[in-house]
């Protein structure tokens, strides 16, 4: 699951439209225009399995814009002074947050765990939202997921987790 798709399916669960979108980028720190928001909730070709000739590749190519890391962070820092207030830095803290995805790095840790922040989730709530998917996960697992990188039960999200919680999000915003 890249970027765009998270972004996509992020919109989709919360109900958020374009404009609602572009102000979370910019409260995160991130200056976009309307048009570029726009491109970057297209789906890619990449994520469809059928398969689809040149001609309409060149196109896409141009039309959609591709999620980095850091401007997902960007959006999901901004979700989450949406939600929760904006912050004051404490002494000697830097007034942007440092990243915490990493170029190359999977983002499905970094997501859980900022929307489980801005959405004021516990533990029990997200357990009964990957339920509501039929996915089980223990208590055990859902803390992996938490832990920091190189702790010795840190477990890596993958995409199965984090599109299942994105549609159990959807399924109970939705109804």
């Amino acid at each position: 699951m890249d970027n765009n798709d998270i972004l996509i399916r992020l919109r989709y669960a919360l109900d958020l439209k374009n404009t609602d979108v572009l102000e979370i980028f910019k409260l995160g720190g991130t200056e976009l225009t309307e048009e570029e928001v726009r491109k970057m909730l297209i789906k890619s070709k990449d994520s469809y399995h059928d398969k689809v000739d040149d001609h309409v590749k060149i196109e896409e190519a141009e039309e959609n814009i591709k999620c980095k890391n850091s401007a997902l962070e960007s959006f999901l820092n901004g979700f989450i002074i949406l939600k929760r207030g904006k912050q004051d830095p404490k002494p000697g803290q830097p007034e942007r947050p440092v990243l915490s995805i990493k170029d190359s790095e999977n983002p499905n840790n970094i997501l859980l765990k900022k929307l489980k922040i801005a959405l004021s989730l516990t533990s029990d709530d997200m357990l009964d939202i990957f339920e509501k998917t039929g996915v089980i996960v223990t208590k055990g697992e859902l803390s992996a997921l938490f832990r920091k990188e190189g702790h010795k039960h840190y477990k890596e999200c993958g995409d199965k987790y984090a599109r299942n919680f994105l549609k159990g999000l959807a399924i109970k915003n939705r109804g």
